[in-house]
């Protein structure tokens, strides 16, 4: 048997996902047992009896099993896969609510800018605990699977004082721009082959090609012809017109990673569009996962009543994992897009970053070819996230606060919107905030709280909400379109959002 583990399993979208598209694999019908863990016993039972409702209901024998501890779901696991938020949704709306104090207006905040540095913060002490476990207790060779944010954080530290635990990065934001660029040529995103390269999050596609004919070129005459796309995507087409290639997060992800697109609060508004949050809302992130949660607890009877998942090869995801597993255990060849160490992939990179770049799996394992160098303009992006990132990594692992507001002043947004005393004093509020989960930082806490109580304190925006702040919905609101309200709790990922706004596009 193969053994699946899933860490931080109370996950709504994310584990069921896994399961289902692991089982939509024929040899995995009858060769794969899970586990599932998680630190909520709530959360971890309710997710526990929809797949097991899947399971039963398609008629299988997998083995099925749910469990607090950690360390024992983990003995002789094959395969781990990492969808963790280490804080939850409290340490999330820290993230999001210090920073807007200072200026720092930021829509999703899991990957850089304030709120992406401290989430990292939080979960590397965490994810090394996994590694540790996993270089223990695990098959060997166990292979693990990283879905949490930030990606490139997390990763990287995985990969250099993970006890040697083999790890994989795995992230959707290709795919979601694969679909918008099909949409924006009005072509089938399966008639259009691409080359993407980069660090997570700020992966460009350097090359599109149509049967062989490269349509590079062509994409920013297609973006701004679109009436839908140039309305939502207006700082992707800004990069896009300005460094020659698309890129591919999110419209509101990609604003809160470079430092001119949400400086200016009042300037917010004109580069973003609140049809969907992924386009840029304040907070939107932090807003959907919030009702997705409160929605769930609340109507999970109605999901248990609701049709069980088939496990048949047409309802399998688009997430790599599965794919990624079918690849070693049988031998077929898949192609996708990997977070993994740099190690002269893209030669204009450094060698020990994390970039997201394409590559192969069989039975061989992992292989990823040279790209060479990036486009010079796109590389300067990159380079500028990746010293954020090693700062970050290296604070997070040693509990050095000086690094971590060093990373703080490097980042683009808050660099571009805070001075340095203002950079200190935010730093410090969020370390105190997130104290319970920063137990590396204990002494800086604890000067932090001597800095604060002992003032004086710059001026901030206490009440501030934010340039483009929507109201999260209390359950009662969400229950008057209950419908919509179990798909974007389903949806609990950010590719689905990007795959149903391109959809949308097309229709």
């Amino acid at each position: 048997m193969i053994k699946v583990v899933v860490i931080g399993a109370g996950s709504i979208g994310f584990t069921r996902g896994i399961l289902r598209d692991i089982l939509c694999v024929p040899e995995f019908k009858d060769s794969v047992e899970f586990t599932f863990t998680d630190i909520s016993q709530r959360n971890l039972d309710m997710v526990y009896r929809l797949c097991k409702r899947d399971i039963e209901a398609s008629g299988l024998k997998t083995r099925l099993a749910a469990t607090t501890n950690r360390r024992a779901a983990l003995k002789n696991a094959n395969y781990v896969f990492s969808v963790v938020r280490i804080g939850g949704l409290e340490g999330f709306q820290t993230d999001i609510n210090i920073p807007l104090k200072y200026g720092i207006d930021q829509c999703v905040g899991d990957t850089l800018c304030a709120g992406g540095i401290m989430y990292g913060q939080r979960g590397i002490p965490a994810i090394l605990e996994f590694c540790k476990d996993i270089s223990e207790v695990s098959a060997p060779g166990c292979v693990f699977i990283n879905h949490a944010n930030p990606m490139a954080m997390n990763t990287w530290a995985c990969c250099k004082y993970g006890y040697g635990v083999k790890t994989i990065g795995l992230c959707h934001g290709v795919e979601g721009g694969h679909w918008q660029i099909a949409q924006a040529l009005g072509l089938k995103r399966e008639e259009i082959d691409i080359v993407c390269a980069g660090v997570n999050h700020q992966t460009w596609y350097i090359q599109v090609k149509h049967k062989g004919r490269d349509m590079t070129g062509q994409l920013l005459e297609a973006f701004e012809q679109n009436a839908q796309l140039s309305k939502s995507e207006k700082v992707r087409i800004d990069m896009l017109r300005r460094f020659g290639y698309y890129s591919t997060e999110s419209n509101g992800h990609l604003s809160e990673y470079v430092p001119w697109y949400r400086k200016r609060l009042a300037d917010i508004r004109k580069w973003i569009d609140l049809s969907s949050w992924v386009n840029g809302e304040t907070g939107g992130y932090l807003r959907i996962c919030t009702e997705g949660r409160n929605w769930f607890e609340s109507d999970f009877p109605n999901w248990l009543k609701a049709k069980p998942f088939k496990f048949t090869p047409d309802q399998r995801g688009h997430e790599h994992g599965s794919y990624i597993m079918e690849g070693l255990e049988t031998g077929r060849i898949y192609r996708g897009h990997f977070n993994v160490v740099n190690g002269g992939c893209l030669t204009n990179l450094p060698a020990d970053a994390i970039v997201e770049v394409p590559g192969y799996v069989d039975r061989n394992g992992l292989s990823i070819p040279i790209i060479g160098d990036l486009p010079l303009g796109c590389a300067a992006v990159c380079n500028a996230s990746i010293s954020v990132q090693r700062l970050a990594v290296e604070a997070a692992v040693h509990g050095d606060d000086t690094l971590l507001r060093q990373a703080m002043m490097m980042d683009a947004l808050v660099g571009a919107v805070c001075d340095p005393p203002e950079i200190w004093q935010m730093t410090d509020e969020m370390l105190v905030a997130g104290e319970q989960w920063l137990p590396q930082y204990k002494r800086a806490i604890a000067e932090a709280k001597k800095r604060l109580a002992r003032g004086p304190l710059i001026k901030t925006r206490r009440n501030f909400k934010g340039a483009a702040r929507m109201h999260t919905k209390t359950v009662a609101e969400m229950a008057r379109h209950a419908e919509k309200a179990r798909i974007s709790a389903a949806a609990a990922d950010k590719a689905e959002a990007h795959r149903k706004a391109a959809m949308k596009t097309k229709k």
